[in-house]
């Protein structure tokens, strides 16, 4: 007993761990290996994928030179890679020791499949866990903070990890002598169930399967605190995408509920083979579909009862013969391994599959359907073992039981300790109103990090906030509400506008109180990755600026004309005879046809007597693609483009002087 409530510790701490180096590796793949885009997005997954391809000859290195040596020197090589991260070294160094604690974590994850025949106990509390520690962080990995705090918290995960791998190490070493021991004393009816070579069931290879699928649907819907805080801007009618103070407090702690009840505790088999599964397939079509509540807690239950099924499954219905002494353990064990690198690869083949489709261009909603699909085929065929109860939880109740509450309770402080900014009150009409308009490329800056600091200096001091390519929980980033990370920073309530998908699009952020919103999705004209136009009224002390941010997407090779006529028509009729400022990063420049578009409109460009005013690449600027226009009767002055590398582009500021 203890040697197993010691391997599901030793696993918990271990996905914890390794969830650390993935929030840090995926967004290093793109921004770092892959330059936002500038890499062929071919190269690119081939780059991410061959990680993983690589990763499935650990089990033959496993089965020859032994999961516990093949174990214990990966996750020691997982840890030093966790602890070094924390160092936030940027640049090529952050890639690859990115990339060696990935590779480690999978060989980690083989050695430990091979030896630990019923994970789920220790997947589900490794994957909760993780997610509360993230969203008790407001979504911001310690890796990206520095400082006394992260480095106590890392090391102590770390050195947690470590301690718990040694000491299953030492547990193994004395099991056989332990085992032959009981072997002898007992009666054969202990051990080989009162009938020499009778098949006994084996789980395992079915909930190893599943850990790779498990881990893409808990980061990208279930288990994603970004998500959470993205959800509780999305429930009013009137004012779509505006943020409100207390929304989303509890919806988040229940999907923690959800997914641990559903997990540790066994629901009849009958109710079990088609809730959970139904319950996964829904959350999945939802989350596709912008219904983001519903989504993750119907994803979070699901998963957990379909992770539960396997843990209680026989593997495949053709169980090992066994003599007593355990002859089919290798082959079992290499079947775990093999299963768990398996399972590892269909999540980077699904993550690839998602995200790529906003440089390749195809209908990107079915991967997370299909993996789900996936994970309900498995535990839907799992057979139960027949003629006998399932066995036995892998943990005490008690324990169990703490996990639960714990964990769920840390869930729903998370969400109290990070409140978005109070709504702004009303003031005295202003003569002028300073506007920043950014693309912050998700908070990551030219050298690969999250530096949300940076992003805030530059807009800090201006009074409405004009923000391109917003994350807001995309998996691909980490998992990082950018959004609430950065009003948080600089203490100013948001609007948010999804384009690609539910939680990346475009926001404004306002000192003064925002009074009605509307967004309406562009017309892709062949771009790959969505575009829409987010309009907000400001109330200025008795008097209304309408505000549009956009971030227009060029279809391959082309000028983005058509959106830019769209963008400019809508602005114009939400507008409707108020003055009206529209910016955001618009991928034309001021002699192409998409920039006519505005000025044929009635737009008065605000940054004329300021060009040449370059703002992309932030390194080297050479190109003028972002833009502010003005409603006739508006002044600019002030017009800057700071020097800076927060992201891949720069800045524009600048003071509008109202009539």
């Amino acid at each position: 007993m203890r040697h197993r409530h010691l391997s599901t510790l030793t696993l918990a701490l271990g996905v914890a761990v390794l969830l650390d180096v993935l929030r840090i590796w995926l967004p290093s793949v793109i921004t770092l290996f892959g330059r936002a885009a500038e890499t062929p997005a071919e190269l690119l997954g081939a780059f991410a994928l061959g990680w993983f391809l690589l990763a499935l000859a650990a089990p033959t290195l496993v089965r020859r030179i032994g999961a516990a040596p093949v174990g214990l020197a990966a996750a020691g090589v997982l840890a030093v890679a966790r602890l070094a991260l924390t160092a936030q070294p940027g640049g090529p160094a952050q890639l690859w020791l990115a990339c060696a604690g990935l590779l480690a974590g999978l060989v980690w994850l083989a050695a430990i499949a091979a030896s630990v025949p019923r994970p789920v106990a220790g997947l589900a509390l490794g994957l909760a866990g993780n997610a509360v520690g993230h969203a008790l962080l407001g979504t911001e990995d310690l890796v990206w903070r520095g400082g006394v705090l992260a480095w106590s918290l890392s090391a102590l995960l770390v050195l947690a990890f470590l301690a718990a791998s040694v000491a299953v190490r030492r547990e193994r070493a004395t099991a056989p002598a332990r085992v032959d021991a009981a072997r002898t004393a007992a009666p054969a009816t202990d051990v080989a169930d009162g009938d020499a070579g009778r098949r006994v069931p084996a789980p395992g290879r079915r909930a190893w399967l599943l850990c790779g699928p498990a881990l893409l649907l808990a980061g990208q819907v279930a288990l994603a605190p970004a998500l959470w805080s993205a959800a509780a801007g999305t429930g009013s009618p009137d004012f779509p995408g505006l943020v409100r103070p207390g929304n989303g407090a509890l919806p988040g702690a229940l999907a923690v509920l959800l997914f641990l009840a559903a997990a540790l505790f066994r629901a009849p088999a009958r109710v079990a083979r088609v809730l959970w599964p139904l319950a996964l397939l829904a959350g999945s079509v939802l989350f596709v579909t912008g219904l983001l509540v519903p989504a993750y807690l119907l994803t979070a239950a699901g998963l957990g009862g379909c992770l539960a099924r396997t843990d209680t499954a026989a593997d495949d219905g053709r169980a090992a013969a066994t003599d007593g002494r355990g002859a089919d353990d290798g082959r079992a064990a290499a079947r775990r391994g093999r299963a768990a690198a398996l399972g590892m690869l269909v999540f980077a083949v699904a993550t690839v599959a998602y995200y790529a489709a906003y440089d390749l261009g195809y209908p990107n909603g079915w991967a997370p359907v299909a993996t789900a699909v996936l994970v309900t085929l498995v535990a839907v065929t799992a057979p139960i073992q027949p003629g006998a109860a399932p066995p036995g939880p892998m943990l005490p109740t008690t324990v169990r039981v703490a996990a639960l509450a714990g964990l769920t309770a840390l869930a729903g402080l998370a969400a109290a300790l990070h409140v978005p900014p109070a709504p702004a009150r009303a003031t005295a009409a202003p003569a002028a109103v300073r506007v920043a308009a950014y693309n912050i490329r998700m908070g990551f800056g030219l050298d690969g990090r999250l530096d949300l600091d940076a992003v805030a200096r530059e807009v800090r001091g201006a009074d409405v906030v004009l923000l391109s390519e917003v994350d807001r929980g995309w998996w691909l980033n980490g998992g990082h509400d950018t959004l609430a990370l950065l009003a948080r920073r600089v203490g100013m309530p948001y609007v948010f506008g999804p384009a690609a998908d539910p939680v990346w699009g475009d926001a404004v952020l306002s000192r003064f109180p925002m009074r009605s919103g509307q967004t309406r999705r562009l017309t892709a004209h062949g771009a790959p990755t969505g575009a829409q136009a987010l309009g907000v009224t400001l109330d200025l002390g008795g008097r209304e600026l309408a505000v549009v941010a956009t971030h227009l997407q060029p279809p391959p090779g082309r000028d983005p004309v058509e959106q830019a006529g769209e963008v400019a028509e809508f602005a114009g009729r939400y507008a409707n005879g108020r003055p009206l400022v529209l910016g955001g990063d618009l991928n034309t420049e001021p002699d192409d046809p998409a920039f006519a578009a505005f000025t044929r409109a009635g737009l008065v460009d605000a940054l004329a007597a300021a060009r040449p005013l370059r703002t992309s690449p932030a390194d080297d600027p050479r190109t003028q693609i972002d833009h502010v226009f003005t409603s006739p009767g508006l002044t600019a002055t002030e017009v800057r483009a700071p020097r800076t590398e927060a992201s891949d582009h720069l800045p524009v500021t600048l003071t509008v002087t109202l009539p």
